[in-house]
């Protein structure tokens, strides 16, 4: 048998460019048997995950339903909040307030908690404008914007239900200070005064 120069160069290059394929995107056969293990993995695992126990007892199902919860809760009750804030918006704005009194330290345990069921990272510059304020200056703005909801609650004109009328007086006062803004009332008398004019 003769030596041939060509085909061994050949059969070289062929080598080295397999040896290249194999070493960069694997053995489909080592791949396809990697991955057939990888799934009966997972369905193992989902078979015990999921079938029933011989012992099962209350308890069990109850922590069983009870590790479920967490997510539909967070989920429903969110899309529940659109849905109050909608139907009772006076009642929604003075419990979002409500909730401005909630110490720092339980905000945090909170987050913890859903940090821990959800994966997610603690937002630490949320703690840098909420640690400026007091929590008496905190508390004095949450009475006064409470307040101040309550009273759309209560004064109704029949132009624009659940806005206060406001009288000459009045109106002339919240002109005059300039430290206040001004309230609804008084922007809509503003308003109507200057069309009117």
């Amino acid at each position: 048998m003769r030596w041939n120069p060509i085909g061994a160069v050949v059969e070289g290059v062929g080598n080295v460019v397999n040896g290249f394929v194999g070493k960069v995107w694997g053995d489909k056969g080592a791949r396809e048997a990697a991955g057939h293990d990888e799934t009966m993995a997972v369905l193992g695992q989902f078979a015990g995950e999921f079938r029933q126990l011989q012992n099962r007892t209350w308890w069990d199902a109850l922590i069983d339903g009870l590790n479920r919860l967490p997510r539909p809760v967070l989920a429903l009750g969110t899309v529940g909040l659109f849905v109050y804030a909608m139907a009772d918006p006076v009642g929604f704005s003075i419990r979002m307030q409500g909730l401005d009194l909630i110490p720092d330290e339980l905000w945090y345990l909170l987050a913890a908690i859903v940090s821990f069921f959800f994966g997610a990272r603690e937002l630490a510059h949320s703690r840098k404008g909420r640690a400026e304020a007091s929590p008496a200056a905190r508390k004095a703005k949450v009475q006064a914007v409470t307040e101040s909801i309550r009273e759309l609650r209560t004064l109704r004109t029949p132009d624009t239900p659940g806005i206060a009328a406001i009288d000459d007086e009045q109106f002339a006062r919240e002109m005059a200070d300039t430290e206040k803004p001004l309230t609804n009332a008084a922007i809509l008398e503003w308003n109507k005064r200057s069309a009117a004019g």
